[in-house]
């Protein structure tokens, strides 16, 4: 058994993480995987149920499960709220050991007309961002007043150490190129960062390594995308390039990502919000979550199963399947079914292929 928490959060966040999951129970059902489902509340939901974005309940649930799958969390609803529900994302990176959060970012087949780019430019990007996430502003101590306000940046050589391998791993497995974005020229913690990086390269001499800093990889990203394999930042920066990356695709709606590096499960989420003004119009972009999906079940070390739903999702775009945001008219409960059709097609396909060679 298999036992995956489902966090759907709030907004669009429980539309979209239906969609997934119905995937998954496919899949499962089909080659006997064994996934067990079970919701918890977190976020905004867990503020309203429980009085904390994230309740005891749901934190011990985590972290007994074997994965995390969450939709997504915030809202204008809890702007005056003692707590906001994403304090409960920065909790539970935490209290999980969530120090790497990947998010990878492509051109989909079919969707070439969509990026804000010229063809020419976007056609071909395929970019993995690896973002350290427990470390830096995020996480410091800060202080407020009316009059003055502060936040601490810090990050120690151990926590640049360990995102670093986990960066150089991922491009050894790609292209062979790691881009280092800091801002080393300014701030000590970047000229610590960028001296440690440069230290671990030596133990990957199959990959080659540059640095940016954080403004100038903000211009290349637009100007030439196709240029970067994968990009190593801090949890600051990689929150703002990543979200910069994930439009060149079209839609901030198309990527998923996972949250690893701890003893126990990962979690996995789309990176869009949680879209108050269209929760419960079933027009959101499911796309991101099955993504997550995807790259849940390769952590879980099934990774056939994940490419079968990965290219379920792919043809479903490619089809011409598009959502409200990709400037179409498909619901998002008809781009999850469409997926679903395609996956069985896939599974079908699967099976007769293991039954020749058999």
């Amino acid at each position: 058994m298999i036992n995956i928490v489902i966090l759907p959060g709030d907004g669009i966040g429980p539309e979209v993480t239906t969609e997934a999951v119905r995937c998954l129970e496919l899949l499962s059902r089909a080659r006997g995987l064994g996934l067990r489902f079970t919701g918890h509340h977190f976020g905004g939901a867990g503020i309203d149920a429980h009085g904390d974005p994230l309740p005891a309940s749901t934190l011990a649930a985590c972290k007994a499960a074997n994965a995390v799958l969450l939709g997504a969390v915030g809202g204008d609803k809890w702007d005056e709220a003692p707590i906001r529900p994403e304090a409960g994302l920065l909790r539970i990176r935490a209290e999980l050991g969530l120090y790497a959060n990947l998010r990878p970012a492509r051109i989909y087949k079919g969707l070439e007309d969509a990026s804000p780019l010229r063809a020419d430019l976007a056609q071909g990007t395929d970019v993995l961002v690896v973002r350290e996430l427990t470390g830096g502003l995020y996480f410091g101590a800060r202080t407020y007043s009316d009059e003055a306000a502060s936040d601490l940046c810090s990050y120690s050589r151990p926590e640049i150490e360990r995102i670093a391998h986990i960066a150089f791993h991922a491009a050894r497995g790609r292209r062979r190129k790691l881009c280092s974005v800091d801002k080393a020229n300014v701030l000590a913690t970047s000229k610590l960062w960028r001296k440690v990086v440069s230290e671990i390269a030596a133990g990957y001499p199959e990959v080659e390594l540059s640095h940016l800093y954080v403004d100038a990889a903000a211009m290349a990203l637009v100007t030439r995308p196709r240029d970067f394999d994968v990009i190593l930042t801090e949890n600051l920066f990689g929150d703002i390039l990543s979200d910069e990356l994930s439009v060149i695709g079209g839609s901030i709606g198309l990527l998923g990502s996972a949250s690893v590096g701890g003893d126990g499960p990962g979690l996995f989420e789309p990176i869009h919000g949680s879209a108050p003004p269209l929760a419960g119009k079933d027009v959101a972009n499911p796309a991101g979550a099955i993504a997550s999906a995807a790259m849940m079940l390769t952590e879980l070390g099934l990774p056939e199963c994940a490419q079968l739903l990965t290219v379920s999702l792919e043809r479903t775009i490619e089809e011409g399947h598009r959502t409200a945001d990709l400037g179409g008219t498909t619901r998002c409960s008809e781009f999850g079914a469409r997926v679903r059709d395609n996956l069985r097609f896939e599974l079908a396909r699967s099976e007769a292929g293991e039954r020749r060679v058999a």
